[in-house]
């Protein structure tokens, strides 16, 4: 089960909205097929595992065991249901890290295993099964997108300096991994300030990868449209209270900026399939996230540099340190909110 983890994590990024999935086709404790998910709208890791089987070992399917992180689907999608082929195949029994949350498949896959003879074991490294397909689970148990907060402070803790201006806090090194989760996420948020002080382009420049959808949260339409975050790079969303309208990439949608705002927004992007959203706004937006409990996981870099007096870096309460890594003198933590509901696997390999 964990080569199935390893496997699956190939295609982080590559797969949403569907989940990362790996398999491993086991013959008398020998390895006889391997297979993961490469892409959305790409085969399954059950196909593909089975389909790498050599001839000469295609004999012995009927008495192998498949390791497989998420349940068999169960429906027709882009790909016919992954547990008729295992029927099909006659596999003599599949062991399953998690059952999938996804309705069209909850169950369904196990039982078209079972009514098809063949034997069905759940649970194997559930939490870190769970924990690889964190923004899967967020996406359909919640309704809503698994929310990554990131920042960078100073050694002092400073956040930028107090005119609000743009400095460089982290090196290179730090930069490159960034732009690596941008290509992980399905879309990336900043609000006005961020936007109209650093003209940021918010796109995966040093790494490569998809990239996620732009959402600029700009209330009043004070971002011109000659900005970098409107530019052809990458689709965007402007979210504002004045008006709805699209022009080439850029969508302007309108919504009110109440009390109940954050929690329209999530609806609005789990209607649009957005399974996970990386904020790398200013302090006022990451507070705004952080203050309605709406966060999951956060990545905090700290530099080598200070200044002496600043805006104050956030403050994360209910909250715990998962791991710390450095990167060429930065240093990288990554917290997760201890309020949500995901325990914790029994052990983390850090994700750089």
């Amino acid at each position: 089960m964990r080569r199935c983890l390893e496997l699956a994590q190939r295609a982080k990024g590559q797969t949403t909205p569907n989940p990362m999935v790996g398999a491993v086709l086991v013959y008398e404790g020998r390895i006889i097929g391997e297979g993961w998910h490469q892409r959305y709208g790409a085969a399954h890791a059950e196909v593909n595992c089975l389909d790498s089987v050599v001839e000469a070992d295609r004999g012995f399917i009927p008495e192998s065991t498949m390791y497989v992180n998420l349940e068999p689907c169960a429906h027709y999608g882009n790909t016919p249901p992954c547990a008729m082929r295992l029927v099909q195949e006659r596999v003599k029994k599949v062991v399953i890290a998690n059952s999938d949350p996804f309705a069209k498949v909850s169950g369904r896959g196990v039982a078209i295993l079972k009514e098809g003879g063949v034997a069905v074991e759940i649970g194997m490294l559930a939490n870190e099964g769970r924990w690889l397909n964190r923004r899967f689970f967020c996406y359909h148990q919640l309704r809503r997108p698994y929310v990554v907060l990131k920042w960078a402070k100073t050694r002092n803790g400073w956040f930028a300096p107090l005119d609000g201006s743009r400095f460089q806090i982290t090196n290179a090194a730090s930069m490159q991994v960034v732009h690596k989760w941008r290509t992980e996420e399905a879309a990336i948020l900043v609000g006005t300030h961020t936007a109209l002080t650093d003209n940021p382009m918010l796109t995966a420049r040093l790494w490569h990868g998809r990239q996620p959808l732009r959402v600029v949260l700009d209330r009043k339409l004070k971002v011109p449209s000659h900005h970098e975050v409107c530019s052809n790079h990458a689709p965007t969303w402007i979210v504002n209270d004045m008006q709805n309208a699209t022009s080439r990439n850029v969508e302007l949608v309108k919504m009110d900026f109440d009390a109940s705002f954050l929690t329209c927004l999530m609806d609005r992007l789990y209607d649009s399939q957005i399974v996970s959203l990386i904020v790398e706004g200013g302090a006022q937006t990451l507070n705004q996230f952080i203050v309605a409990g709406m966060w999951d996981e956060a990545r905090v870099l700290t530099g080598t540099a200070d200044f002496p007096t600043g805006i104050s870096a956030p403050i994360l309460p209910s909250s715990t340190l998962l791991w710390a890594s450095q990167l060429d003198g930065d240093l990288l933590e990554v917290f997760v909110n201890t309020q949500n509901e995901y325990r914790l696997p029994d052990y983390v390999v850090a994700e750089l």
